[in-house]
């Protein structure tokens, strides 16, 4: 990861170089392929008001660029809490790769052959008789939500074959979706 600090409008020291660039290798940690990273940083003077500029370029390989702008009276301050955006804003696209869905049972390796390994007459069908499915009369429904004081509403059926929600009101009536 190539690395550049530079200062703009202000005279960098080493100590602030040296911390800037400790803030720049704590990126490792999220194994991106990071190709280069970049801090200006600026002395900023509106309305008599001093204060500093930090921008911070994360270039990544397969990702536009992240730039975060921070501003603070304190450098240390701008720089930290531009480096926690910075980390935030790597965190979701590291997450972001992870998270990809397998597509095939190719995509899992070898764990997978032995899955596909199983001949058709191994598998074995269980039925199941679901009554979350059986038609429900309204009153049925009602003596349902009655039954179960934390339950605010009940999804069922109705002999139509019509999906229906019924559901408490404030006033202790019943409402039918």
């Amino acid at each position: 990861m190539n690395k550049s600090i530079t200062g703009r409008h202000f005279e960098l020291t080493d100590a602030i170089k040296a911390y800037a660039d400790a803030l720049l290798e704590g990126l490792h940690k999220y194994n991106l392929d990071i190709i280069s990273a970049n801090i200006v940083i600026s002395a900023d003077e509106k309305n008599g008001k001093k204060g500093f500029n930090t921008e911070i370029l994360v270039n990544l390989k397969d990702k536009n660029t992240v730039v975060i702008t921070q501003h603070d009276k304190d450098v240390y301050a701008a720089l930290d809490l531009g480096m926690e955006r910075v980390k935030k804003s790597l965190r979701r696209h590291a997450d972001k790769i992870k998270s990809h869905r397998i597509m095939s049972f190719s995509d899992l390796g070898l764990e997978a052959e032995a899955v596909s390994d199983i001949e058709p007459e191994e598998i074995e069908i269980v039925p199941m008789d679901l009554e979350l499915h059986k038609p429900l009369d309204f009153d049925e429904a009602i003596e349902a939500l009655k039954a179960e004081k934390k339950r605010q509403f009940i999804v069922f059926n109705d002999y139509d074959g019509n999906m229906r929600v019924m559901y408490k009101r404030a006033d202790g009536k019943f409402g039918l979706y």
